[in-house]
């Protein structure tokens, strides 16, 4: 019964780490971001925090995903790095 247990935690897992999309950036702004992230149909936010760079990540079996930026939406690529000035994202 553990081990079943075990490999069952394992699976759920192994299954969110290969359902991630993982986006580096570089937040210039003192001003954190939530942006809404469509993929696959569904629509999803995406936190980035301010004046750092980091990794975020959204669930997501998608290769690309568009992220709505102010400046309109943007088409991003899993492992892409990016950098966000003025609520706006460029691809590095």
């Amino acid at each position: 019964m553990k081990k079943t247990f075990a490999l069952a935690v394992g699976f759920i897992f192994f299954a969110n780490i290969v359902g991630a999309f993982t986006v580096k950036y570089y937040n210039k702004d003192s001003k954190n971001y939530k942006m809404e992230v469509k993929s696959n149909g569904s629509t999803q936010k995406i936190e980035f925090r301010s004046s750092t760079s980091g990794s975020t990540s959204v669930q997501t079996s998608a290769d690309k995903v568009k992220i709505k930026t102010e400046c309109g939406w943007v088409e991003v690529e899993d492992g892409d790095k990016i950098t966000i000035k003025d609520g706006c994202i460029t691809i590095n």
